[in-house]
């Protein structure tokens, strides 16, 4: 008879990644995070090119003359009456379109709320409002003229079927007030984008705790729903101003005479053959948007802080 002898040591389980020595797992866990620093170089270059540099020569060409001398005399221009003017349209027709933008948005994601996330409605709806919203430049402005125009195809059938000629006090269309429909074009689409995520937000044990109360479906927007989708509301209301207020490409190929935004009027100052010398004017107003972006970006950023305590 053999006596067979049991070792009192448990087996020894091969060693995984997760039971790394202490060494192995720092020096892996460097290994990861260089790697994610270097995934941030093409955004970071990316910034740096089209963000920084021009923000910064905004900066200085505001400061200096063609000479290189430093002056003052360009940010003083700023005050010029046809300066505020060009400021004053961009600013009401970037409020205007934005309010109109964020109100009709809003009111088709109030629609959208029992769509299914990954319903076809609910997919249609994403894909479309993402492309419409970066739907702008010549494309935009061609279609407006198109349909709209004084000889497109709206214009046309308004005026020979009901007599209605919309162009009877003056060809709005390519001056500053015709710019408020295009606008509205890829405003709305954007605000479906940016909005939707804040009433997906809303719980569904939030309305069940009101029902609970004793409350209806009024008290429930009146006292959880509204407050809780305002931050959001008002910080869609800001990016959507932003988006209109630094909008070129769609006024530049509609309006294609005078500088009736700022945007427009940065064109000239750059480009125009009757006013020479200009060229860090351009600065300046450049200078001048950069200080209302920063402003509403601020803004922005403390509304989703706000926001986002609700959305976690």
């Amino acid at each position: 008879m053999t006596d067979t002898i049991t070792s009192p040591v448990a087996p020894v389980a091969p060693r995984g990644r997760d039971d790394l020595p202490r060494g192995a797992a720092t020096q892996r866990l460097r290994t990861l995070a260089s790697g994610s620093v270097l995934g941030l170089v093409p955004f970071t270059a990316y910034i740096v090119l089209f963000l920084g540099l021009p923000t910064v020569i905004a900066l200085v060409t505001g400061f200096f003359d063609g000479d290189g001398a430093f002056t003052l005399s360009y940010l003083a221009a700023l005050g010029n009456p046809v300066v505020l003017t060009t400021f004053g349209n961009s600013l009401w027709l970037s409020a205007l379109t934005a309010v109109i933008g964020a109100l009709v948005g809003a009111v088709f994601c109030y629609a959208l709320i029992g769509a299914k996330p990954t319903g076809a409605l609910r997919s249609v709806v994403d894909a479309a409002s993402g492309v419409l919203a970066q739907f702008g430049g010549v494309m935009l402005a061609f279609a407006f003229v198109a349909t709209i125009g004084i000889q497109g195809m709206i214009t046309v059938f308004l005026k020979n079927t009901f007599g209605i000629d919309i162009f009877a006090d003056g060809v709005w269309l390519y001056d500053t007030p015709g710019l408020i429909l295009p606008y509205i074009y890829f405003q709305v689409p954007l605000m479906i984008i940016t909005f939707s995520p804040a009433l997906e937000s809303l719980k569904p044990q939030w309305a069940e705790a009101t029902a609970m109360l004793g409350g209806g479906t009024l008290s429930y927007w009146r006292h959880v729903g509204v407050p809780v989708l305002l931050p959001s509301f008002f910080g869609c209301l800001l990016l959507l101003f932003a988006n209109a207020f630094s909008s070129f490409a769609t006024a530049a190929a509609l309006t294609s005479q005078g500088s009736q935004i700022v945007p427009l009027q940065i064109r000239g100052a750059l480009t125009s053959e009757t006013v020479l010398g200009q060229q860090n004017l351009a600065g300046s107003l450049a200078l001048g948007m950069i200080v209302v972006m920063i402003v509403v970006m601020s803004l922005y950023s403390l509304l989703m802080r706000r926001a986002a305590r609700w959305q976690r």
